[in-house]
């Protein structure tokens, strides 16, 4: 079975297909608050499943990462308007120190590959 990456670099990949899956890198984005960084990784998340042919109605499971969980409302505001009716995800979310203190929101989703 094939291995496809997208955006490698020397540490990671920011996705991983093989076998009918795909597997994406936590993403982070910078923004004011956890609304914008949850906006702004949502749409690089579509992004990179449009580059291997996948879309959020094929996400498998999601892991989102918050720095405090306080900011859980504003995330799942954002986060539901987003989902696609009747295609929600297995999900957790937890409370973690992030790699940096400009972040304060980090997803990384699993999906079938395919349209």
């Amino acid at each position: 079975m094939s291995i496809q990456r997208i955006e490698t670099g020397t540490r990671m990949s920011q996705a991983v297909v093989h076998n009918g899956t795909v597997y994406l890198a936590g993403q982070v984005a910078e923004g004011d608050g956890v609304a914008a960084q949850t906006q702004a990784i949502l749409a690089q998340i579509e992004a990179l499943l449009g580059q291997v042919g996948s879309s959020k109605e094929r996400i498998l499971a999601a892991t989102i990462y918050l720095a405090d969980m306080g900011g859980f409302a504003d995330m799942n505001r954002v986060w539901d308007a987003w989902v696609a009716p009747g295609h929600a995800p297995a999900r957790a979310t937890v409370e973690a120190k992030l790699a940096g203190p400009q972040y304060v929101v980090e997803i990384s989703v699993t999906a079938a590959a395919g349209a």
